[in-house]
């Protein structure tokens, strides 16, 4: 059974303006794809456009309560990591830096180990004017489609990592 994001009430994907769900099957164990997801820092390695991140709150890498600053297409963004289960689960809350229209979004990343690694999922819902308007107007797909990309991106790189270190 494929497990999903565990939301708050306040962003469930029934109550939210805007929300992408994108999964994958990976060939690696669910710790490879662990690694790579919680070393933020570095995310740029395997997907090039999250190369503006910042950790805050002075870990090496994400875990509860982190507090991390990334820019995304160009919109700068403060986020808290409000779930951490080691090579399980990771989620995050975020607002959009200068936004006064109150938007925010919740990201969470689920991974469900199988016979041939483990099955990666990722949800987002997006809330509030900004996201509105610039993702859901603007751009309509562009979450589902950067999500997509990003999630190919850390299979391709998890089963690389995987098959370096069997040499």
């Amino acid at each position: 059974m494929i497990d999903k994001v565990i939301w708050p009430e306040r962003y469930h994907p029934g109550i939210s303006s805007i929300y992408a769900l994108n999964d994958i099957d990976v060939n690696a164990p669910p710790e490879v794809v662990w690694k790579l997801l919680v070393d933020a820092a570095h995310w740029s390695n395997h997907f090039p456009p999250e190369d503006q991140v910042n950790i805050l709150s002075g870990e090496s890498e994400l875990r509860l309560g982190t507090r991390f600053h990334r820019v995304t297409v160009g919109y700068p963004m403060s986020l808290t990591v409000t779930e951490c289960i080691p090579n399980r689960r990771l989620a995050w809350a975020t607002t959009v830096d200068a936004d006064d229209t109150g938007s925010s979004a919740y990201h969470g990343w689920v991974i469900t180990p199988t016979e041939k690694g483990c099955h990666v999922l990722t949800e987002e819902t997006q809330q509030g004017e900004f996201f509105l308007n610039v993702i859901g107007h603007e751009y309509p797909g562009a979450l589902y489609r950067y999500h997509q990309d990003w999630i190919e991106r850390l299979a391709r790189a998890a089963e690389t990592a995987l098959t370096e270190s069997e040499k």
